[in-house]
């Protein structure tokens, strides 16, 4: 394949040969801008090569640079890097300026506007370029000859040598300071926090000057034509007379683009162009630019355009309106969107303007912010809810038993905990801001109030703010931006549905949590965790007074007063979901969950149950593991006491025969947690198989339901080709399945989480990214013999991972049917699987 030399100096013009992988981003968009007509001053662009050779004291060619711009230029020059949100060095400005232009520019611009030059020029060139201290040549309230002579004088004061008079010198000390300001340290790590590469290149751009200052109406500007914070269609912008550059645009005497008093008015024919302009870019180049321009005498010049700055909301509403318009495919419109950047808008965010005190960082569990006022209990936060006073749960950690109270609060956090702590994987589920693993907090629960670092200490009662995106704590309230869930949201991920091949469903407990499944399109529900519902403060205490039972007669005389209020709970998620598949998995923790742990609960419990507290306290201690997550939980637990399977079994098929009779047919899923061999599988549908028979028999009705295993234990996917044999399907359980094959509790992993991945120990967080060469080993075994157990099996993903773009990725590639996340993630899945199978055409 041939080589293709890169020029170091490129002369902008429609047909040069430069790309933005040798020259940058804005020496690209200028030659476009040149292709569509637009009045772009003659410009030269340097290849990244030149520069870095600048860098180390290779100089170009600066006579044939020079020759492009004609005698006696006036010139800037500007970063060009690949992307422009890599930055570079700031832009000089006046390149050129001397005695002698200083002479000839008075007498067409007048003294003042020549002296501002100058000025400005020798400012820059000995901050920059010589690097003398700024205050000495802080900028003059006048642009007197005075002050120009005593800035000239202490330049050469301070430099050793008079000011450079030479154009060619000048040119090449700024060159060569911008260069070299690209290779250092610390610009080469700022670049890389926003995701540049360590060797990125940096282009320049040498362009004439259009000046904006003289006699006659001049001055430099900005406009856009879509309003950065919404995307609607506004012309916006600023405009300053007797001015240059973007920094002059802030400053008094600026004025809007449009309106009385406006740019509009004062330049009309000017402003006409640009709209002009603004459309082209639009067509042509298929983005909304911002340009930057300036006017001499009347006469408008394009110095640059870039794209619009937008917030997330804008970037959707855009790249919609584009496709729409037809100036873009809507694949495209697709692929422009970050899926992140989806997350703000279904939450509430702290708005970027405000001011930020910050109290303490944790880790980001759950996107979106909220403000309230500091709770330390569920009891309290409920309470606060009573009253409709907003509050944020503040736990060491939370357990199942504080449901109730994260139901209640605006927001939760925790002082311990991971990603996929518990208080994180609620969190996500609520859609409730969620910091998790703040260890610099201490909670004081005896003083009621939270202490951070450096001794701060917040009482009980005053206002937070936590901000689950940024995994941060501030104080105060500052201002919050509202969810934006408009049209062009929605129409955006009807189109990723058009090109996703892999199904998306939602992880959802509750009737709530279904209703928001279905807000965003989720396909059904992968994962209803039962539990869950028992933990509602009317049912905590049958849960409690089932655990005490002594005898299983006793037991199921208590489940069946359970039986009508989950009956219930399963007959609105079928309504809900109409006839959309509904996987059900049985009851999973270990029953100590549900009982209290501290002596005042225990007090409570021992009246409500009319019990001795020794006997109590007995019970709890019987039910205490080691290690709970190994421990009497899951399958293990319904084989043991098989009522509440049968209870549940029972109150899942009247749900269905109820759901059926008033809508389409339901054909359920339930699914059975922690299985480990093929005979608790066998054990479990035998039971299920007999409860659905004697629903049957009750009901005159028929139904049918799928028996699926809800595959977390390493053992369950080695020996998955005998457990498919009596399965419908196979859901992959990643948060218990990481915990088990890393033997890390997912509660702990904060406390030394980070410190692993910066020794480089594990590349990333196996919680918070999904483990491809561990666990997905695991789940790649699981899934080849789960096919070769049972032709035609279903398979899919249901733990934290499911949301994730690196996941849904493996799950495609594994042929799996769908994946299953939390509610608010869902439409951050649909967008990554449609991007994926988009990659995939390419």
């Amino acid at each position: 394949m041939q080589q293709i030399t890169v020029q170091p100096l490129t002369r902008v013009t429609e047909t040069a040969a430069m790309t933005a992988a040798q020259h940058g981003g804005r020496a690209k968009c200028l030659q476009r801008l040149v292709r569509l007509g637009l009045p772009v001053p003659p410009t030269v662009a340097l290849s990244f090569g030149a520069v870095s050779g600048i860098a180390r004291g290779r100089m170009p060619d600066m006579a044939q640079m020079l020759e492009a711009f004609g005698p006696d230029p006036l010139l800037s020059v500007r970063p060009s890097s690949q992307e422009a949100d890599w930055g570079g060095p700031g832009a000089i400005l006046n390149i050129g300026m001397n005695d002698a232009r200083h002479a000839a520019l008075s007498g067409r611009l007048g003294e003042a506007a020549a002296t501002q030059l100058y000025l400005r020029f020798v400012r820059a060139y000995a901050v920059h370029v010589a690097r003398l201290d700024p205050d000495v040549f802080d900028m003059p309230a006048e642009p007197t000859a005075e002050a120009l002579a005593e800035r000239l004088r202490a330049y050469e004061e301070e430099a050793e040598e008079p000011f450079p008079q030479d154009i060619a010198v000048q040119l090449s000390g700024v060159l060569r300071s911008m260069a070299r300001a690209w290779e250092g340290t610390s610009a080469r790590l700022l670049r890389e926090a926003k995701g540049a590469p360590a060797d990125a290149g940096l282009g320049l751009v040498v362009q004439e000057m259009a000046l904006g200052l003289g006699p006659e109406e001049s001055g430099s500007g900005l406009i856009q034509f879509v309003d950065g914070a919404t995307g609607a269609p506004r012309v916006t912008g600023r405009y300053r007379s007797q001015s240059q550059g973007r920094a002059a645009l802030s400053g008094a005497g600026a004025i809007e683009m449009t309106g009385e008093g406006g740019f509009e008015g004062l330049c009309p024919e000017a402003f006409a162009a640009l709209l002009e302009h603004g459309a082209l870019c639009r067509e042509r180049l298929r983005e909304e630019m911002q340009i930057e321009f300036t006017v001499q005498a009347g006469r408008l010049r394009v110095l640059d355009a870039v794209r619009v700055q937008r917030s997330a909301r804008a970037a959707v509403n855009i790249a919609v309106a584009l496709a729409e318009d037809g100036v873009i495919a809507r694949r495209d419109a697709v692929m422009r969107i970050a899926p992140q950047a989806l997350g703000e808008l279904l939450h509430r965010q702290v708005d970027p303007a405000a001011a930020r005190q910050s109290i303490v960082r944790g880790i980001a569990a759950s996107p979106g912010a909220a403000s309230g006022r500091i709770v330390l209990s569920a009891s309290e936060a409920q309470a606060a809810a009573a009253r409709g006073e907003p509050c944020i749960l503040v736990r060491r950690e939370t357990t199942p038993e504080d449901i109730r109270g994260m139901h209640a609060a605006q927001a939760v956090l925790t002082v311990r905990g991971g990603i996929t702590s518990h208080a994180a994987v609620i969190g996500r589920g609520l859609g409730l801001p969620c910091v998790v693993g703040a260890s610099e907090l201490v909670v004081d629960r005896k003083a009621r109030c939270v202490i951070a670092p450096g001794g701060r200490r917040f009482a009980e009662g005053e206002v937070i703010t936590l901000d689950g995106t940024a995994g941060e704590v501030l104080a105060g309230q500052p201002a919050l931006l509202e969810p934006a869930l408009d049209g062009a949201f929605r129409t955006l991920l009807d189109w990723a549905d058009d090109f996703r091949d892999i199904g998306v469903r939602a992880n959802a407990d509750t009737p709530a949590d279904a209703r928001i499944a279905r807000t965003f399109a989720a396909e059904g529900i992968g994962l209803c965790r039962t539990e869950h519902m028992f933990f509602e403060e009317a049912r905590i205490g049958l849960m409690r007074e089932m655990i005490f039972a002594e005898e299983p007669a006793d037991r199921r005389a208590v489940l069946d007063r359970l039986l009508p209020l989950q009956r219930a709970d399963f007959t609105a998620l079928f309504e809900i979901m109409e006839g959309q598949p509904v996987c059900i998995r049985l009851f999973d923790p270990p029953l100590h969950e549900f009982l209290p742990s501290g002596r005042a609960g225990m007090r409570e419990l021992a009246e409500g149950l009319a019990l001795p507290l020794a006997d109590v306290e007995a019970r709890i201690e019987a039910l205490t593991e080691y290690n709970p997550m190994l421990g009497m939980r899951g399958v293990r637990l319904g084989l043991t006491v098989p009522e509440i399977y049968e209870m549940q079994a029972r109150a899942i098929f009247e749900a269905t025969v109820e759901a059926s009779g008033s809508g389409a047919p339901v054909v359920p899923e339930v699914m059975i947690p922690l299985v480990s061999a093929m005979k608790e599988v066998e054990l479990v549908k035998g039971r299920i198989d007999a409860v659905a028979a004697q629903v049957r028999a009750a009901t005159g009705s028929t139904f049918d339901y799928r028996l699926g295993v809800m595959v977390e234990t390493p053992r369950a996917a080695l020996r998955a080709e005998e457990i498919a044999q009596h399965a419908s399907f196979l859901s992959f359980g990643t948060n218990d399945l990481t915990q088990m094959t890393y033997g890390l509790s997912r509660d702990d992993a904060g406390r030394f989480m980070s410190a692993y991945v910066q020794l480089g120990v594990y590349e990333e967080d196996p919680f918070l990214t999904l483990d491809l060469e561990g666990v997905g080993e695991l789940l790649r075994i699981g899934s080849e013999r789960g096919r070769a157990g049972r032709e035609g099996i279903t398979l899919a993903l249901c733990g934290e991972h499911g949301g994730s773009r690196k996941a849904i990725d493996f799950c495609r590639g594994q042929r799996f049917d769908y994946v299953s996340c939390s509610p608010f993630r869902v439409p951050l899945a649909r967008l990554s699987a449609a991007q994926l199978a988009l990659e995939g055409r390419d």
